[in-house]
């Protein structure tokens, strides 16, 4: 292949000169190349498009480093031609993302609003590309949610509905309050209501390593009451792994009652309410079955296997369903990784054998470069009007490898075939652009932010383990002259670390990129070594601190990493002043990278003391923001982190408090600030 007429043919391309395409093509077809094409998509150039897409050799399933084929560059062209034809002739999909989640549609949305500086044809094509849209799928670019619907880490997801209203449980770990239940009344936007365990008596994850504790939660209505079971995970020590708990409430949001234990090994439970009033608890592998007595809470009849699954690989997450005389049964299957999918079968019998679905797996993402990755874990769920969706979990990959937020949840909706089998978005795998079930948006009156848990935190924190009132305490002020929230966090003895660790308040992460930043007054050090700041945080083994720091009576700025066995630590070369009222610690996210800033508050200083005479050799500005360092890459924030232990959660950013062996000591947390970008 001679480089020369390549870059002639791109040029070509570029300038829409068709007759010199067809000269260098028709010498040397090998020339045909995916950038040839999208020169002639971005250029708007509709002849030389079709010509390449007709006559050459060039591949329609193709795309770039962005994860984006031709259609995108058809649309940045903002032309009406071009577009159309990708659209209608090559059956190109305006709603596929690419590795952010953006869409052609987007595109052309945003030319269309004036947004990017445009030539009026540009604009006036984007236009009429954005009418032609909206009359092809019969709605207007507002009619549509993104996928992930929960972002985050929000995986394993159930999904029940009561009258008009929607909850949904998803698995929490170790973390407590424990098994977190949202709400929803259009399925698109979710807020935490409550907890399926907020006493911390009753938790049992003091002793549990990162990762265990709570899996796979269901939940359900009977009679009345919500039902909640999981498998309550526990260490690898002989003779018992795992069990099964159930709660219930006659509030969605709790209190639930204490956990009852249900002793058959497995995971994933689900509870089955039969027409004839029989209760059912089903679990793996593949899909067992026991019954369970009226109150769902005690095991009356031996497990039988339903069905061992249609792809015969890691048959999990069973879900069971009745419709149309059918028992219709959902299972995840192929693992918790890229080969994740699930499967539908069914039986006119409960016990009866299980047919698999021909077009199985109902769900799976087969590209596996597409931004939206292990697909799998569903559950179903009607509308009022007889409608379908399917709640399962997915995960988004940064740089292809690290998927830092954890599992997520997304929704799809679900047809009914001809000859009775569900599909899910029509066997298109997961969608990044999809119809919202409901036009009119139906928010809840109050965010998460606003809402306290009955373990005493804001509904969007969460501790490791179960804290108790003496650890952790969580104030609201809110008078006529002050709004504000303060977290008084007691020094623990453990450091982060040990899963002895009770000091450390969490929150999510639910974005590639973020800003997070807390004030903190003044610590009053009580001993050597103890520390307070701010975490990026997965697990015992990986996460890093950014805070203040106790050295021989003085107070310095440090960061530290913790990987496996590994501590990286950086320290300020000078204490910071005797007269500090507070610090802001402050960290932007980038993806993997960390940027740590800070702000120094001491008013005792502002008279005119200079930074020699208080031995500022890092020149701290007071009331000046600083960056301390920057930390290019947490990929150890993730489930591929490090090779140890049950790594099936997400990063997490929040606050910590260490006291070690030494006296009494408190940090006081002001002003807690999470902000998407």
């Amino acid at each position: 292949m001679d480089r020369y007429d390549e870059l002639l043919l791109i040029k070509a391309a570029e300038d829409g000169d068709l007759d010199k395409v067809k000269e260098i093509l028709i010498n040397e077809p090998s020339l045909a190349s995916k950038e040839v094409l999208f020169s002639s998509a971005k250029g708007g150039h509709f002849e030389v498009l079709k010509y390449m897409v007709e006559y050459s050799r060039v591949s329609l399933n193709e795309y770039d480093e962005r994860h984006r084929n031709v259609l995108f560059y058809g649309a940045a062209s903002g032309s009406f031609e071009v577009f159309e034809y990708l659209v209608d002739k090559c059956g190109m999909d305006p709603l596929e993302g690419d590795k952010d989640l953006t869409t052609a549609w987007d595109i052309v949305h945003e030319m269309s609003m004036g947004k990017d500086t445009l030539p009026d044809e540009r604009s006036k094509g984007a236009q009429r590309i954005e009418e032609y849209l909206e009359k092809r799928y019969g709605h207007k670019y507002e009619d549509y949610y993104r996928n992930p619907i929960r972002r985050g880490f929000f995986p394993d997801p159930s999904i029940c509905r009561v009258g008009n209203d929607y909850y949904m449980v998803n698995s929490s770990f170790v973390f407590f309050p424990c098994i977190p239940i949202s709400h929803s009344r259009d399925l698109i936007h979710w807020e935490i209501i409550g907890h399926a365990i907020t006493d911390p008596k009753w938790a049992g994850l003091d002793e549990l390593e990162g990762g265990r504790g709570y899996w796979a939660p269901d939940i359900s209505f009977y009679e009345g009451r919500f039902y909640i079971t999981a498998t309550y995970r526990l260490n690898d020590v002989p003779p018992t792994y795992r069990r099964q708990i159930v709660v219930s409430s006659d509030k969605p949001q709790g209190p639930y009652c204490e956990p009852v234990f249900i002793d058959e090994d497995g995971i994933d439970p689900s509870i089955f309410n039969d027409d004839d009033g029989r209760r059912y608890m089903l679990l793996n592998r593949g899909a067992r079955i026991f019954e369970l007595d009226k109150t769902g809470t005690k095991k009356i009849s031996d497990a039988k296997l339903l069905f061992y699954g249609d792809h015969k690989r890691a048959p999990e997450g069973p879900h069971l369903y009745k419709k149309d005389g059918y028992y219709y049964l959902l299972e995840a299957e192929g693992g918790t990784g890229p080969g994740h999918r699930v499967t539908v079968s069914r039986s006119k019998e409960l016990f009866g054998n299980y047919e698999p679905c021909p077009y199985n797996p109902i769900m799976r993402q087969r590209d596996e470069d597409a931004a939206l990755q292990r697909c799998g874990h569903g559950d179903l769920v009607d509308t009022p009007d007889g409608r379908w969706y399917m709640v399962y979990l997915c995960g988004r990959m940064l740089e292809g490898d690290y998927s830092i937020l954890g599992r997520e949840t997304a929704l799809d909706p679900v047809t009914w075939t001809p000859d009775g089998w569900p599909i899910v978005n029509d066997l298109k795998g997961p969608s990044a652009m999809q119809v919202k079930p409901f036009t009119a948006a139906s928010k809840d009156g109050n965010s998460d932010k606003s809402r306290i848990s009955l373990c005493g935190l804001p509904l969007e924190y969460m501790t490791t383990r179960s804290f108790k009132k003496e650890d952790i305490n969580f104030i609201t002020e809110d008078t006529p002259k002050k709004t504000g929230r303060s977290f008084i966090v007691y020094g623990s003895k453990a450091p982060l670390f040990d899963i002895a660790c009770r000091n450390l308040v969490l929150r999510r992460q639910t974005s590639f990129a973020f800003d997070y930043e807390v004030t903190l007054l003044a610590p009053q050090f009580t001993g050597e070594g103890q520390k307070a700041g701010i975490t990026g945080y997965y697990d015992e083994n990986t996460f890093f601190e950014f805070g203040i720091m106790c050295k021989e009576g003085q107070r310095y700025i440090y960061c530290n990493e913790h990987i496996g066995e590994e501590d990286r630590m950086t320290a300020s070369h000078s204490p910071l002043p005797h007269g500090l009222a507070s610090i802001t610690f402050k960290m932007e996210t980038d993806g993997l990278r960390r940027r740590l800033k800070y702000d120094v508050f001491a008013p005792a200083l502002l008279s005119g003391i200079n930074d020699d005479e208080i031995g500022m050799e890092d020149a701290i500005a007071l009331n000046t923001e600083k960056e301390f360092l920057t930390l290019d890459n947490v990929n150890y924030l993730c489930d591929e982190g490090l090779s140890k232990g049950k790594r099936f959660t997400g990063a997490l950013v929040g606050m910590y408090v260490f006291a070690g062996d030494n006296e009494y000591f408190a940090a006081t947390f002001m002003d807690d600030i999470y902000t998407e970008r």
